[in-house]
């Protein structure tokens, strides 16, 4: 086999004989060898490829959580953002599966073994339900709007049981009335004016503190436009509005539960119930950004004095 000098390579590369050096010194170059103080370079070497400089740590929580999504990173704040938002909205609906089920769904895309039943519709809206996490963080620094709110609600249901019924709209308003905690909500004719109006009060605003968030979770549930799947929908709205606008974002754990029901139909009356309990899940949510280093936003817009 012929061997070429470091400088034969380095002019046929387009590199400098520095490159080429440190590139033998570091492996990079198979079956290059020296003799002496020359390298030589066998004739059929390829050129290596560069290795990407270190990424900039990102500057906010959505750009942490969309790099270490476009990675798959495991074990940073992505993947628990994944599991704990997923596994508590799904419980506080009613769903079976543990925090340990929920997790070996993401990493596994299986499901666990287990001597109980287990309610497939359950497994189906874990796993969509990460699909719907992945969507507001890709749509994140978007206008929020009613296209977006659909496919959430679109993604979050199909293929579970209620996809299944005639009466039941996947991915779009109600048919039927319904109520939420023994309260009317809008019927299903009124639907679209009152979701165009929510979303016209909401988007008028110059800037949008925690309150303007919670409440307008609260007037979302109050119309309650989907047939089922209203809180999570509600809740990941929520998520995606504080990283908008560089708010802490917080989950609401099955223990705030009540809380948090609470606070929702006491809202006219007194806000600082529900307004406590989601600043409650707020510094639990600091400490698990403190835990991974990454800066916590400023408490400037958390809410309205």
């Amino acid at each position: 086999m012929k061997y070429y000098s470091v400088r034969e390579i380095a002019q046929k590369w387009g590199l400098s004989e520095r490159a080429v050096r440190n590139y033998c010194a570091q492996g990079r170059i198979p079956d290059a060898f020296l003799t002496g103080k020359t390298w030589n370079i066998p004739e059929n070497a390829e050129k290596p490829a560069r290795i990407p400089r270190a990424q900039k740590a990102p500057e906010t929580l959505l750009g942490y959580l969309r790099q270490e999504m476009g990675s798959r990173m495991t074990g940073g704040i992505y993947h628990k953002v994944q599991i704990d938002l997923t596994y508590n909205s799904n419980h506080i609906e009613g769903s079976r599966l543990t925090h340990d089920q929920t997790r070996y769904i993401f990493e596994t895309n299986t499901i666990g073994i287990t001597d109980q039943a287990v309610n497939v519709d359950d497994v189906v809206e874990t796993a969509n339900h990460f699909r719907c996490i992945d969507m507001i963080i890709d749509q994140a620094d978007r206008p929020l709007n009613e296209k977006l709110i659909k496919q959430l609600h679109g993604t979050l249901k199909s293929g579970t049981s209620d996809s299944r019924k005639r009466w039941f709209a996947v991915g779009d308003y109600k048919k039927l009335p319904n109520e939420v905690g023994g309260r009317d909500t809008t019927l299903p004719e009124d639907v679209p004016g009152d979701m165009q109006d929510l979303l016209a009060w909401y988007l008028e605003k110059d800037v949008v503190t925690l309150e303007d968030i919670v409440d307008f979770h609260v007037r979302f549930e109050t119309i309650h436009p989907f047939q089922d799947g209203n809180g999570r929908v509600g809740r990941l709205i929520m998520f995606k509005e504080c990283l908008k606008h560089d708010i802490v974002p917080f989950i609401i754990s099955d223990d705030l539960k009540m809380y948090y029901y609470r606070g929702l139909h006491e809202w006219k009356n007194e806000k600082r119930f529900l307004l406590d309990t989601c600043l409650t899940a707020l510094d639990r949510f600091k400490a698990v950004l403190a835990y991974f280093r990454i800066p916590i936003p400023a408490d400037r817009n958390q809410t309205e004095t």
